[in-house]
């Protein structure tokens, strides 16, 4: 999913994101896939929370508010910040955090994983466009999300 959404409590405020929707970026991965979880920018760890909750499929939309998850944000050294939670799945029952609020990060490093069938949401802030289309196939460490000022290449939902 790439859709503009309300910013979750635990990500909003003026600790966090803000408070106005942004654009998210969802990246649903199947028990078949890579489960490790990567920083989209190098920066220091303002905040993490883990929320317990459900276990549902982690392909509907609603896994974000319901399921097992666990939130970040990283803020960069021009003070950009850009939030992304760790949704455990149906088949997950485990997200395991490599990283604490106060670590530095370099961008692609490894800041977790969820065990199995699980999906990570990317909140990107409105001066940072969607790199990404429906459907694309991500891939960790490689794969640019989103793009300062850039050219969109998907539609997004408003």
């Amino acid at each position: 999913m790439i859709q503009r959404v309300p910013i979750p409590r635990e990500l909003a405020g003026e600790n966090g994101l803000g408070d106005a929707p942004l654009v998210r970026v969802s990246i649903f991965m199947s028990v078949f896939d890579v489960h490790i979880n990567r920083t989209p920018i190098a920066g220091t760890i303002r905040q993490v929370v883990y929320i317990s909750g459900k276990f549902l499929n982690a392909d509907l939309d609603k896994a974000s508010d319901e399921n097992e998850r666990q939130h970040f944000v990283v803020e960069d050294r021009n003070g950009m910040r850009i939030g992304f939670t760790q949704i455990a799945g149906l088949v997950a029952r485990r997200i395991l955090g490599f990283v604490k609020a106060g670590d530095m990060v370099a961008v692609g490093q490894r800041i977790g994983l969820i065990r199995f069938g699980s999906r990570v949401d990317v909140y990107l802030p409105d001066h940072v466009v969607p790199q990404v289309c429906l459907g694309q196939r991500s891939i960790a460490g490689e794969t640019v999300l989103g793009r300062v000022g850039g050219v969109p290449v998907g539609g997004i939902a408003q």
